[in-house]
């Protein structure tokens, strides 16, 4: 079974509320960012745990293994991006087409225990990168290929916006702010 590629500009997250998930990023400061990220890497183990997580609800909607391996690679490619922004000025992102690696990776077939480990790992490094950026560091700038334009906060609003709706895709539980 073919997921059809999601194609949406989800940047409008970082100016409204998600309807689906729950995440509001007027609830969220760039400092709150490393525990979002540890308490959401903490959350998927188990998820992938409850179930058989190879196992697709239906056609057009990826596994809880797809979702993990692919939050996996957003902490990997995530971090590669604040990185590239703190070392340079003004970046281009190299693009990435999840969809095209989802399938070029076979994230179904991976294991989910080392996934889940992996996911974890990824997780840890990129909350660490986020919690040593100085203050001074947030207004540095990096753009997409699409003309899309981030500082260093409002990238990571961006970014953490994904692993917390894909939570809520594979386990229904909607992102409240502890605020």
């Amino acid at each position: 079974m073919t997921i059809v590629p999601d194609t949406k500009n989800w940047t409008w997250v970082l100016e409204h509320p998600c309807p689906d998930c729950g995440f509001d990023p007027s609830e969220i400061a760039f400092r709150d960012i490393p525990d979002l990220i540890r308490a959401n890497a903490a959350q998927w183990p188990p998820a992938l745990a409850a179930a058989d997580p190879h196992r697709r609800p239906d056609d057009s909607t990826w596994s809880p293994l797809e979702y993990a391996a692919h939050v996996r690679d957003v902490f990997i490619k995530f971090d590669e991006r604040l990185e590239a922004m703190l070392s340079h000025d003004n970046p281009a992102f190299e693009n990435w087409d999840q969809d095209a690696t989802a399938v070029a990776e076979r994230y179904n077939d991976q294991d989910p225990a080392a996934v889940s480990h992996e996911l974890t790992a990824g997780a840890a490094r990129l909350a660490d990168a986020f919690a040593n950026v100085p203050d001074e560091a947030l207004s540095r700038h990096g753009r997409r290929s699409d003309g899309s334009e981030f500082t260093v906060d409002s990238l990571a609003l961006y970014f953490i916006h994904d692993p917390i709706h894909h939570l809520y895709d594979v386990t229904g539980t909607r992102f409240h702010s502890s605020k």
